[in-house]
């Protein structure tokens, strides 16, 4: 997921560069999504874990 979320910046700074400004913002949200997503996922990782131990 990580992935997918450097892959969707990569885009949006690209985009920008290139002057598509909507593109450019509808990636970055997506990437921003995505990172937040993976970081809820990894802290209820660490979470889990902890009480497992």
């Amino acid at each position: 997921m990580l992935y997918w979320a450097l892959v969707f910046f990569v885009v949006a700074i690209v985009a920008a560069v290139f002057g598509f400004g909507g593109i450019a913002s509808a990636s970055a949200g997506i990437a921003q999504i995505l990172f937040f997503v993976l970081l809820v996922l990894f802290l209820g990782a660490l979470i889990m874990r902890a009480v497992r131990s």
